[in-house]
């Protein structure tokens, strides 16, 4: 199966494996409130890489030192997912990030998760995986986190201005919240802050090819422009001495000449012969 861009920038953000017990634990943080489902009921996360299937259930047995309920293979075409519906691991992964899973209904960012600023990389690293996606560069400038729950998306915006700087845009869908950016530096930047520097390369030189194509696509249109302009201006210089000489050319009658519209008949032969003084045999090749 072909990899997409999309895949691609995921792949090389798996390479970053979280070291510490407190990064690990924001990562699944970020993965758990972009998932398809994190609730008391249960947890399901349903993804298309195959890097990230490999990682995640490391990442979770590393914060949370349990497994999942159910495993996909990664050898199965198509979606692959995750869930747990063991009521005892859910309450575990809940009281982690400070949850009730008897009162889950406004999930949040628990701030205290992403306090330090590895946590805060890990945790939108986490987010991206799950809930993310970013158009091949070939076709346009898109960056996306999506989640079901609209205070997560508030506080995710948050903390992007915190740690990046800038503040992505929001939209609903399909009853769910999109953090968004369209700009090629800021997509570049954030996927750099991600660690994945390949693929913010790949924005960048994607960019640079656009805007070199469309300054060479200016300066044959400009050409074209003047060159045309030249052909006017001898057009009409041609057929003012046409006219002089007693014969009505006139400049569109001289560019149907040109093209093969419309042939020269003799009087203009002769006129054109003698304001131009170039031999008959010229004019007729």
């Amino acid at each position: 199966m072909a990899s997409s861009f999309s895949s691609a920038a995921k792949a090389e953000v798996c390479r970053i494996l979280p070291q510490k017990h407190c990064c690990a634990l924001a990562e699944c943080f970020g993965v758990l409130l972009f998932a398809n489902n994190f609730s008391a009921d249960g947890i399901k996360i349903i993804t298309e890489s195959r890097d990230f299937a490999y990682i995640l259930p490391k990442l979770f047995k590393k914060a949370f030192d349990l497994s999942f309920d159910s495993y996909p293979s990664l050898a199965s075409p198509g979606k692959l997912v995750f869930q747990i519906w063991d009521s005892d691991k859910i309450e575990t992964i809940m009281e982690a990030f400070g949850f009730d899973a008897q009162d889950t209904l406004a999930l949040h960012v628990n701030l205290p998760v992403v306090e330090e600023d590895c946590c805060k990389a890990s945790f939108l690293r986490g987010a991206f995986l799950a809930g993310g996606s970013v158009t091949d560069p070939g076709k346009g400038y898109h960056m996306e986190l999506a989640t079901t729950h609209q205070s997560v998306a508030r506080e995710t915006d948050s903390l992007m201005r915190e740690v990046m700087g800038f503040s992505p845009k929001m939209a609903s869908r399909s009853g769910g919240q999109v953090l968004y950016l369209k700009h090629s530096e800021l997509i570049s930047d954030f996927l750099t802050f991600l660690g994945a520097p390949v693929a913010a390369m790949g924005i960048m030189e994607a960019r640079l090819e656009k805007e070199l194509n469309n300054k060479v696509n200016r300066r044959c249109n400009c050409d074209d422009a003047n060159t045309s302009k030249v052909v006017e201006a001898a057009q009409e210089q041609l057929a003012a001495k046409a006219q002089l000489a007693g014969c009505d050319l006139t400049r569109s009658a001289l560019a149907k000449i040109e093209c093969g519209q419309r042939s020269i008949y003799p009087d203009e032969l002769k006129a054109l012969h003698e304001a131009l003084h170039i031999p008959y045999e010229s004019l007729l090749q």
